[in-house]
Parts: structure tokens; C-alpha cells; sequence
């Protein structure tokens, strides 16, 4: 039987497609309120009018403290406290350690990672007030690396030791924090990389399973909301990926060495290629590039009234 979440007030950051959208309809059709936090201000407030009364929304880049501060602060006030938090903004870039540009990498470290932490800092205060729960989205590539994600990978392992660090700090002060570890969910950011680079697809035929399958999103979002409703300490998405993180040291040891040297040597040189002649080693989701811009540039939109915050 599936808890509702009825009364619960709950900020989704990264909420303006995949998994952030699909957490907020769902939570919303189980009774929570939501805050919807992310870029793309066309898309969120399209999002807040499909959910109605339920759900505000508030334009935000993870990477500015001050803009994610004010609208985490806001979206306390407006709902009356924060229960919930999904912290899920990311992004990912492609490249080799050796041919990344290294503003692609930071970017995605800034984003991933130090955004991660952003979001918990701010939203700290309301959840101790509330006893609340946060679910950290990170990835099955926390525990399992792959050739040509080091960018993303690095940023979710990272994001999973913040997490467990975070988990210890704020238990004293009654807050609860769930790990979500997704393998390849069907988001923009998935099909992005199959679209730009091929031999993505087949590389990933090649991965044990559940490295060889792809979850709907939402199946991914149905997950998250009930661990969301459960103060579910990890979530595993499909359920499998849980074995890859206990055979995390198997992967790593002398045997397990043997099988990803073949591995990495047949497809490092495909991938290589293919992202060179690529011309970028950023992903770049339509509109995405164009919000952050704007919302590094130009005065955040009132939400609640449609002119500029001064």
C-alpha cells in the first residue's frame, strides 16, 4: 500500500524536467505541496499550472548561493515550513580525462556536486524546524565508473560521501537523509548522450545488468516518492543496482581489473572519437544553456506576482 503524503511540504530542486517533474506530480497526487525549484522559467511555471494550488515555483541556479538561498527561503514562507527536500539538480558533460575542457568538468562538479551541498546548507534551518528528510539524488556511477563520465561520476561519488557526512551531522537535530542511486533513467540527459554519441548505446549492451537497462522516468520519480514518504535511507533504481554497490570491490580488485581493461580498451578509443568530432564536450538540454545564462544575468522573476525582484 502506497503512504500518502498528505500535508507534506516538500522543495524539488532541478524540477523543470525528468525526474524533478515527474517527483513533483507524483508527491502532488498523494497529497504533498511542492515547491518547484530549477531553470527553464517557461517550463516550471507550466509545471506549477498543471498541479494548481498544490505547487509555486521559483527560478533558481544551484550554482548562485544567493538566488538558491532566497528561493529556498521563499518557498518556506509561501508553503509554511519544508517536511521534504530532493535535492536532484545535474548535468553531465562527456570527454576523456585527457580531452574534457576543463570548464565542462567544473561545471558539472559545480553543479552536481558543490550545488548539492548549496541546496542542503540553505535548506538546513527549515528542516530542523520541521524534522524533515532530504533524498539526494545521485547515480549508480557513485560506485561505478565509467570511460568518458569521469566529470559525473566524480561529482555523484562525491555527492554520495556529502550525503553520508550530511546524514551524521543533522541526525542529532531530527532530520533523516535517503541516497537515491539510479542506473540510466529515460531523462534528457540519457537520451542526450545516445543522440550525440553512438557508440553510447552499444558500450552500455555491453555492462552487466542492470548496466544494460533503461528505467522510464517514472518508474524512477515512483521510487523517490516512496522513499520520500517512507524516510527511505537509500533507493536503488532498478532494485539491482544495489548489488553493483556491494560488488563495488570486486570491480575494483585484480580480477575484476582484467575484465574492465578489455572493456575500456574496446570502446575508450570509439568514444574518444566520436566526442572529438562531436565539437563540444558539454550536454546541452534545449533551453537549459539559455536559462542559466539568464539566470546569472538578469533579476530573478517574483513568482507570485510576474515582475522583477528588487
Amino acid at each position: 500500500m502506497k503512504r500518502d503524503l498528505t500535508g507534506r511540504r516538500l522543495v524539488v530542486t532541478g524540477a523543470a524536467r525528468g525526474i524533478g517533474a515527474n517527483v513533483a506530480r507524483l508527491a502532488v497526487a498523494r497529497g504533498a505541496r511542492v515547491a518547484l525549484i530549477g531553470l527553464e522559467a517557461n517550463r516550471l511555471k507550466a509545471l506549477a499550472d498543471e498541479l494548481g494550488p498544490a505547487a509555486s515555483w521559483r527560478e533558481a541556479d544551484v550554482r548562485d548561493g544567493g538566488s538558491l538561498q532566497l528561493a529556498i527561503d521563499e518557498s518556506a514562507d509561501v508553503m509554511g515550513g519544508i517536511d521534504l527536500l530532493v535535492a536532484n539538480a545535474g548535468v553531465v558533460a562527456y570527454g576523456t580525462v585527457r580531452q574534457a575542457e576543463d570548464t565542462a568538468f567544473e561545471r558539472v562538479i559545480d553543479v552536481n556536486l558543490t550545488g548539492t551541498f548549496r541546496t542542503l546548507k540553505y535548506a538546513t534551518p527549515h528542516l530542523v524546524r520541521s524534522g524533515g528528510h532530504v533524498t539526494v539524488v545521485a547515480s549508480a556511477l557513485s560506485f561505478l565508473a565509467l570511460p568518458s563520465m569521469s566529470s559525473y561520476g566524480a561529482s555523484k561519488a562525491g555527492v554520495e560521501m556529502l550525503a553520508l557526512a550530511y546524514r551524521q551531522e543533522v541526525a542529532h537535530l531530527g532530520v533523516t537523509v535517503g541516497l537515491v542511486h539510479p542506473s540510466w533513467v529515460e531523462t534528457d540527459l540519457v537520451k542526450g548522450a545516445e543522440r550525440d554519441i553512438p557508440s553510447f548505446v552499444r558500450m552500455r549492451s555491453e555492462l552487466p545488468y542492470p548496466g544494460n537497462v533503461t528505467t522510464s522516468v517514472e518508474k524512477a520519480a515512483g521510487a523517490i516518492v516512496d522513499g520520500l514518504a517512507t524516510r527511505r535511507a537509500r533507493v536503488y533504481v532498478p532494485r539491482a543496482v544495489g548489488a553493483v554497490a556491494w560488488a563495488k570491490a570486486a570491480a575494483g580488485s585484480a580480477v575484476g581489473w582484467l575484465w574492465v581493461r578489455r572493456f575500456a580498451g574496446r570502446w575508450v578509443p570509439t568514444l574518444e572519437r566520436e566526442i572529438q568530432a562531436l565539437g563540444r564536450n558539454e550536454q546541452l538540454v534545449p533551453g537549459e544553456a539559455e536559462a542559466r545564462s539568464r539566470a546569472r544575468s538578469e533579476p530573478a522573476l517574483d513568482r507570485r506576482q510576474g515582475r522583477p525582484r528588487t
